[in-house]
C-alpha cells in the first residue's frame, strides 16, 4: 500500500540567483498535521510562475521515496529533506514507471486525478544545488506528476493512498513524458496518449503537434514539434550559411521604402519560399565589422526571383548603405528563406493587417491567396502617414481585384491635401481596436499582423477583445522578439550592448535581429549566458536543453553542446542554453 510520507507547502519568495531575483515557490517545508486541499493547492501553498506551474491541472506535484533514494546516491549527497524536489506531496510507492496518466487516488479525504508528468525547469535546479536537475529527472525517466483534484479534504503525513480506478489506455507518466522530451516520438503511443481525457491540456497540444508534424526530407531532423516555440518554427532552410544573389531591379516603393530583386547568379531558379518569410542580409560596408539584417520578402512566393522591400530609416547604417549605393548587377551575401510568420492554408477568413514597412509579408501572402483565385475571405487592412508613404498601393488593390470575397480598407493617419477620401483611403486616423469593431470584422478569421512596435503592442490586444480567438493572431515583429524569462522578477528592458569586460578572443558571434556581433568569450557557459550579457532578449526555461524554449534559428557556424541536448533540435536551429561556438556564428536572435 503505498502511503503519504509529507505534506510539503511553501509560498512564493524572491531568491537571489546569477545577480537576478527570482519569484519562485519550489521552496517546500514539511507541515505537521492535516491540510485541505483545494482545487488550485494546498492551504498555505502558492506558486510563484502560473505559466509553467498550478492552475486546476497541476495543483498538486508528487515526488516518490525512491527517486529520493536514487538521487542521493547518483549525486552523491545525503542533505536531503522533504520538499527537496518542491513537490507537495513526498510519497512511499506510485513510482512513475507504474502509475498512469488518469489514474485517481483517494489520499485522506480528497481524491486526485493524474494528469501530467512534471514539467522540468530551471527552479527544481536552483533548488537542488544542481544546474543540470532538469535534465536528469527527464533523462533519468523520474520526473514526478501532477495530481488534479476531483474532491476537496484534508490529507496528511502517514494517509494511505488507494487507487480507486485505474487511467484509460494505461500509459504511465515515464512513458508520457518520454513521449514529449526524448526521441522517438512514436505515432502510435502519441496518438494513444491522446485518447486520455484526464491529459492536462497543455500536454495534449503538445503531443498533438508532435503527431501532426510534418515529414521533412531524409536526413533532416524534424525537431521536436511539441516543445519548439512558434518563432523557431518553419521548414528547414533551403541552404546552410550565407551565398551570393546578384540584384537585378532597384524599385522605388515610396519616399521611404526601396525593393531588390535578386537571382540567382548563375540563372538557376532559387528555392521557393513561403508566403511571410524574411531574408538575412550580411554585408561588410568599407571593409568594417559585418551588418546583418532580416528583411521580409515581398514578391510572389515560389517565384523563380526574391524581392525583398526595405525602409530607409533615418539613421539605419544598413538601409542607408542599401539605398545609397547598392545597384542593379551587385552582388549580395544572403542566408536562406526562414521564418514561422507563413500563410496557412485553410478556409477560414484572412484578415492582413499591417501598418508602414509591415505591408512586405502580408503582401506576399496577398501574391499566394490571388494565385490560387482562393475563394476566402480576405481583408486587406493598412495604416501610413499617407500617400506618400503607401507602398505597394496599386499592386495590392490589382491583386484584391483578383479575389472574389475581398476587401480594403485604408488608414491615414496625416492624409495631404493630395490625398482623395475614398479612393486613396477610407479612414483619417490610425488603424485601431475602435476601427475594427465598426467595420465587423468575422471573428472566426486566421489574422497576420505586421507593424510597427506600437502597432503590435496595441491590436493583439484589440482583436481579442473584439472576440477573436487569440490562437488564431500570427503576429511578425521586425527586430529582436519579446523575451520569456520565466519567474524573474521584471527588469526594464536595455539596449542591447558589448559585454562588460576585456572583449573575448573567440569566434564572431551576431546577433542578427539585435544587430550585434561580439567575440565569444569561453568564461561564457554557453551562448544563453553571452546573449543575457548583452542584454539580447532571449526565450529559455530549463537551461539544460530539455523544454526547447530557447530553441533559435542557425543562420551560418556550428556549435557543439555541452551537456547535450535530451532530443535534437530542428535542421538549422540550435539550442542556445547549451551550446557553444565552433566558428563564426550568425543567430537568428
Amino acid at each position: 500500500m503505498a502511503k503519504l510520507l509529507a505534506v510539503n507547502v511553501g509560498l512564493p519568495q524572491d531568491i537571489a540567483w546569477h545577480g537576478r531575483t527570482v519569484h519562485t515557490g519550489v521552496w517546500k517545508q514539511p507541515v505537521t498535521g492535516p491540510r485541505m486541499v483545494r482545487r488550485l493547492n494546498i492551504d498555505g501553498d502558492g506558486q510563484g510562475d502560473l505559466q509553467g506551474h498550478g492552475g486546476e491541472h497541476r495543483a498538486v506535484l508528487v515526488y516518490q521515496l525512491d527517486s529520493y533514494r536514487y538521487w542521493q546516491e547518483r549525486l552523491g549527497r545525503d542533505d536531503f529533506v522533504f520538499g527537496q524536489f518542491g513537490e507537495n506531496f513526498t510519497v512511499d510507492g506510485l513510482p512513475d514507471d507504474e502509475v498512469c496518466v488518469g489514474d485517481r487516488y483517494r489520499i485522506g479525504e480528497a481524491t486526485f486525478e493524474v494528469t501530467q508528468p512534471r514539467v522540468t525547469c530551471y527552479r527544481v535546479g536552483l533548488r537542488m544545488g544542481e544546474p543540470r536537475m532538469a535534465a536528469l529527472l527527464v533523462s533519468h525517466r523520474r520526473p514526478g506528476f501532477y495530481l488534479r483534484v476531483l474532491t476537496e479534504g484534508r490529507v496528511e503525513a502517514g494517509d494511505e493512498i488507494v487507487r480507486i480506478e485505474r487511467g484509460p489506455q494505461g500509459m504511465t507518466v515515464a512513458e508520457i513524458d518520454a513521449l514529449l522530451y526524448l526521441p522517438g516520438h512514436s505515432r502510435e503511443r502519441l496518438a494513444r496518449a491522446l485518447l486520455i481525457p484526464a491529459l492536462s491540456p497543455g500536454w495534449q497540444t503538445s503531443l498533438r503537434a508532435l503527431l501532426d508534424q510534418a515529414a521533412t526530407p531524409a536526413g533532416a531532423p524534424a525537431g521536436n514539434a511539441g516543445l519548439v516555440p512558434a518563432t523557431a518554427a518553419g521548414p528547414p532552410a533551403a541552404w546552410s550559411g550565407f551565398r551570393p544573389l546578384r540584384v537585378t531591379r532597384v524599385d522605388v516603393e515610396s519616399e521611404s521604402v526601396f525593393s531588390l530583386t535578386l537571382e540567382d547568379p548563375g540563372g538557376a531558379a532559387l528555392p521557393a519560399a513561403l508566403p511571410g518569410q524574411f531574408l538575412t542580409l550580411r554585408m561588410h560596408p568599407d571593409g568594417g565589422p559585418p551588418l546583418v539584417r532580416s528583411y521580409s520578402l515581398s514578391g510572389p512566393p515560389g517565384a523563380a526571383r526574391y524581392r525583398l522591400s526595405v525602409k530607409r530609416e533615418p539613421h539605419g547604417a544598413a538601409s542607408g548603405h542599401l539605398r545609397a549605393h547598392v545597384r542593379a548587377g551587385d552582388l549580395l551575401e544572403f542566408a536562406a528563406p526562414r521564418g514561422a510568420f507563413t500563410l496557412e492554408a485553410g478556409d477560414n477568413p484572412v484578415l492582413l493587417m499591417s501598418a508602414g514597412i509591415g505591408a512586405t509579408p502580408v503582401l506576399a501572402m496577398l501574391y499566394a491567396l490571388a494565385a490560387e483565385r482562393s475563394t476566402r475571405e480576405v481583408w486587406w487592412l493598412y495604416g501610413a502617414r499617407d500617400g506618400t508613404e503607401h507602398p505597394f498601393a496599386q499592386e495590392s488593390g490589382a491583386l484584391l481585384a483578383r479575389l472574389p470575397h475581398a476587401r480594403e480598407h485604408v488608414c491615414y493617419s496625416r492624409p495631404t491635401a493630395a490625398d482623395r477620401p475614398g479612393v486613396d483611403y477610407q479612414t483619417h486616423g490610425r488603424l485601431s481596436g475602435g476601427l475594427l469593431g465598426r467595420l465587423g470584422v468575422p471573428r472566426g478569421a486566421d489574422v497576420y499582423l505586421c507593424g510597427p512596435s506600437a502597432f503590435m503592442t496595441e491590436l493583439p490586444a484589440a482583436l481579442a477583445e473584439a472576440g477573436l480567438a487569440p490562437g488564431r493572431i500570427h503576429t511578425e515583429v521586425f527586430g529582436a522578439g519579446p523575451a520569456s524569462t520565466p519567474g524573474l522578477a521584471d527588469v526594464p528592458a536595455r539596449p542591447v550592448h558589448l559585454p562588460a569586460g576585456p572583449p573575448g578572443t573567440g569566434p564572431a558571434v551576431t546577433f542578427a535581429r539585435s544587430g550585434l556581433t561580439v567575440p565569444w568569450d569561453p568564461d561564457y557557459a554557453s551562448l544563453l549566458d553571452l546573449a543575457e550579457a548583452c542584454d539580447v532578449p532571449v526565450r529559455w526555461s530549463c537551461r539544460t536543453g530539455v523544454c526547447h524554449s530557447c530553441e533559435s534559428g542557425l543562420l551560418s557556424g556550428g556549435v557543439g553542446y555541452a551537456p547535450e541536448p535530451v532530443d535534437a533540435p530542428a535542421d538549422g536551429n540550435i539550442l542556445i542554453c547549451c551550446s557553444q561556438p565552433r566558428d563564426e556564428l550568425v543567430l537568428d536572435l
